[in-house]
């Protein structure tokens, strides 16, 4: 009888592990190792919880994880988004490596932003907000979210970044320096926005929480 007992034990001990291998993803990120190369490799820019203080380098932390990875993987491939910087560390970064540092980034706190030109808060709300129907520019909020949380996997968080970093972003989306947005609508938008719809729309998502 304990032999029978002892047997059953065992076979459930096996089929929960099996279970449990199962159920764990395969390429679950480390987030021990995202952490490890984001204090090696990424703080001196981005600060290694991603909250960077310097405004050409972009805010980092809270940022959708699926975001993070698809532009490291695009910074690695140097062809729709191409940055020497960049490129240099991406070049050295393996599959497994992409997907832990963004979701160590992902999983950090944002400290909040805020516009420094009050002058063109009103217009970027108006644009955020509504959009301009008369040049057919639609509202950022559609994509963005009306707090500027963005939507994972498809569309950014712009929520307290840097007004000077979004604004040279929506540039280099305009001018197609910036290719890597997959179905070119930033780039048709990017290019019906003067540059003071730019700087106006960069300055309200600086101060979104």
């Amino acid at each position: 009888m304990n032999a029978c007992r002892a047997a059953v034990a065992g076979a459930c001990v096996i089929a929960a592990s099996a279970l449990w291998a199962a159920e764990k993803p395969e390429n679950a990120p480390d987030a021990a190792n995202g952490q490890k190369i984001a204090t090696q490799v990424c703080a001196a820019c981005h600060g290694a919880d991603g909250n960077s203080t310097i405004a050409a380098n972009p805010r980092l932390a809270g940022q959708h994880a699926e975001y993070l990875a698809k532009q490291l993987r695009d910074f690695k491939a140097n062809k729709d988004r191409m940055n020497a910087i960049m490129y240099g560390f991406a070049s050295s970064l393996s599959a497994s490596d992409i997907r832990d540092l963004a979701a160590h980034y992902a999983a950090q706190k944002p400290r909040p932003g805020a516009a420094q030109d009050k002058e063109l808060v009103a217009l970027g709300q108006k644009l955020y907000r509504g959009g301009n129907a008369t040049t057919g520019v639609p509202a950022c909020a559609a994509c963005h979210g009306p707090n500027g949380s963005g939507i994972p996997s498809q569309y950014p968080r712009l929520a307290g970044q840097f007004a000077e970093y979004t604004t040279a972003q929506i540039r280099a989306f305009r001018s197609s320096e910036r290719a890597n947005d997959g179905n070119q609508i930033m780039r048709m938008i990017a290019a019906r926005l003067t540059d003071q719809e730019v700087a106006a729309v960069a300055q309200y998502a600086a101060g979104l929480r």
